[in-house]
């Protein structure tokens, strides 16, 4: 690369205000300029200049904004709760055949969203390279797989896996899975493509932030970035080609989701949906995290930082949570809905988030703020709920789906989501008519047994399980 800055950057630099990109330019290393000049390049500068503008702006006025909308909440009213009656069940199981047709005929692809690293984990790598199984400790990527792979065999089709990374997981996550063969899976039915990354700004004066290699410090833009990334890599048109119409959408840190789950399928399909979400039972009005709610007759997601502590405990008559629906940001997209929105550039919106923001000083010093000082910018793909013209929102157990890996210790910690896992198979194996002590260690693959259905097929009544069993 030329020793000079590009001009025609330096020009549009300046314009926004963001010369002192080019201040220490001559000291920087060859590489440090390409990966400086390749992250400019990808900026939209207008865009930048508004969010910091509107930021600003919005103060008071958007946090009562905020308020007023949480108090109009009202729970969903498209919504399917757990079966209760011998009718419930029935219609249950018809949603589940109609998803399953959907399986067979092939119409069906999964995306798993897998940017985050297990830092918070006291893990270096992916949080998908996470081993969370008891015995094998097979990762949290070799669980989901399998479950895709058993779904796939079942429905004699293949259902092919659409991977979100980030700069951060990107290239291991695309080795592992090489290393290990795709844990089964054909190569041709993977597909990883990487969301984009936004800058932090300096939430005083609004220039770009420099990180300790000189180049801008970023972060992934959120699994709103989905969107975007899907359609640089050329996935939508892919998608279509192999004549997918819905998308299963889960998150890499929740083992127990049953991916590409027949009845959310059927559902969906059924009620003539553009995206749906399933939900759980939120533990307490404080638990972090976002509730499905209506709002002006509109379902969407309210994030628990946005719910007032006053609206959040609201109760109804028989003393119940009135906004009780936590979603487990498992959806199901129809491919139609996200060509839509890939169509419009701002779809969703861009949250910012205040935050401490480690930076480099005019003199090249790293700096560490004691306060909040920068902005960060990300989008969610939840945002997308309210401008779907059909939703739907399903609930599911708890202890059966939605067990996180989040935290290193306490609830949603590995601890927690393998007594879960626990559970799930002690369960199937005595519905199955097995004994099997609490005490006795058990793990099943997906590609032995996709629920109690799969177990009671292959286990005799009676079977005794007295040792740590592995079933694969």
């Amino acid at each position: 690369m030329a020793a000079e800055f590009p001009g025609e950057l330096r020009t549009k630099l300046v314009q926004f205000g963001q010369g002192h990109l080019f201040d220490r330019w001559s000291e920087l290393a060859t590489q440090s300029r390409q990966r400086l000049v390749e992250q400019l390049n990808e900026l939209d500068f207008a865009q930048i200049a508004s969010l910091v503008k509107e930021r600003r702006a919005a103060g008071a006025a958007k946090e009562n904004a905020l308020i007023e909308r949480s108090r109009r909440a009202v729970p969903p009213r498209s919504i399917v709760r757990l079966p209760q009656t011998a009718d419930d069940r029935k219609t249950w199981e018809q949603a589940r055949q109609a998803g399953e047709k959907l399986l067979q005929a092939g119409k069906v692809g999964a995306i798993l969203v897998a940017g985050g690293q297990g830092t918070r984990l006291g893990f270096d790598k992916p949080k998908g390279m996470f081993p969370i199984g008891a015995l094998r400790h097979a990762t949290l990527f070799q669980i989901l797989v399998e479950q895709l792979r058993a779904r796939s065999r079942r429905a004699g089709r293949p259902i092919p896996y659409f991977i979100m990374t980030s700069d951060a997981t990107h290239d291991d996550t695309v080795s592992f899975f090489a290393d290990h063969d795709y844990f089964g899976l054909p190569s041709g039915d993977v597909y990883f493509f990487q969301q984009a990354n936004m800058p932090a700004v300096d939430a005083e004066s609004g220039k770009l932030l420099v990180g300790s290699d000189q180049t801008l410090s970023t972060s992934p833009d959120g699994h709103g970035g989905m969107l975007a990334a899907l359609a640089k890599a050329g996935l939508i048109d892919e998608m279509q080609g192999r004549g997918i119409e819905f998308l299963h959408y889960h998150q890499v840190d929740n083992p127990t989701a049953i991916v590409c789950d027949p009845v959310f399928l059927g559902f969906h399909t059924q009620r003539d949906c553009e995206m749906s979400v399933k939900v759980v039972a939120k533990r307490s009005a404080e638990e972090r995290m976002g509730v499905a709610v209506d709002v002006d007759g509109k379902t969407q997601i309210i994030e628990y930082s946005d719910l007032p502590a006053e609206v959040a405990r609201k109760t109804d008559a028989a003393g119940s949570l009135l906004l009780w629906a936590g979603s487990t940001a498992i959806h199901v997209f129809s491919r139609r809905f996200l060509e839509r929105l890939v169509d419009r550039a701002d779809a969703l919106p861009f949250h910012v988030a205040h935050k401490k923001v480690p930076y480099c000083d005019a003199e090249g010093k790293v700096m560490s703020p004691a306060a909040e000082n920068a902005f960060k910018f990300e989008r969610f793909i939840f945002d997308a709920l309210p401008l779907a013209e059909r939703t739907l929102v399903l609930e599911t157990d708890r202890a059966r789906e939605f067990n996180p890996v989040k935290n290193a210790t306490g609830d949603d910690s590995p601890d927690s989501a393998r007594a879960a896992l626990a559970r799930l198979y002690h369960e199937w194996l005595r519905s199955a008519g097995a004994k099997v002590d609490d005490s006795i260690p058990v793990e099943i693959s997906p590609l032995f047994a996709l629920d109690a259905a799969d177990v009671g097929a292959k286990i005799k009544p009676g079977s005794s399980f007295t040792e740590p069993t592995l079933l694969k």
